[in-house]
């Protein structure tokens, strides 16, 4: 089946145990200052492509979404402790960028940066996919009928994985 394709009907998530939600995101507060926001711009996809070919580094799946002013990123991470080594790692991509941030952009106002870290305990989560590709979650942990863990959100909180 192809990357894209819908799937028909009620899909939902399944990850065993414990996971990280970190969003993360850019504005461009000052679209004239290109010489500013484009480094920035840049940096995360960089970071994307190095966690790509190193599952190992603890992500697990990522959506992007482009507004105006600046992508909004959506990564399903393994770990905290993951999230935070790769962050802090000197060999990996995310010290050197924030790095040039601080040093060419600080905080002038030309760019804005956010980041929002939820740590979801085991059972803690619930998703329904309708008539969708794999997405979200369902795309960085596995993807199985509804009917496998409950056909309410209410049964599929806390639900065991059904055989």
């Amino acid at each position: 089946m192809a990357k894209n394709s819908v799937i028909d009907g009620r899909m939902t998530a399944h990850l065993d145990g414990g996971f990280v939600v970190f969003l993360i995101g850019m504005r461009i507060n000052k679209p004239w200052k290109v010489h500013k926001w484009w480094p920035v711009f840049t940096a995360m996809p960089r970071m994307l492509r190095v966690l790509r070919q190193h599952p190992d580094l603890g992500l697990l799946g990522y959506h992007i979404a482009l507004r105006p002013r600046g992508p909004i990123i959506v990564e399903y991470w393994r770990s905290v402790e993951d999230l935070t080594k790769f962050a802090h790692n000197h060999l990996q991509p995310h010290l050197a960028a924030w790095r040039m941030f601080n040093r060419h952009v600080g905080f002038t106002g030309d760019v804005g940066f956010w980041h929002e870290t939820y740590v979801v305990a085991p059972g803690g989560y619930e998703a329904v996919y309708g008539n969708m590709p794999r997405f979200g979650l369902a795309a960085a942990g596995e993807h199985v009928a509804v009917a496998r863990k409950g056909e309410s959100a209410k049964e599929r909180l806390h639900a065991k994985l059904a055989p």
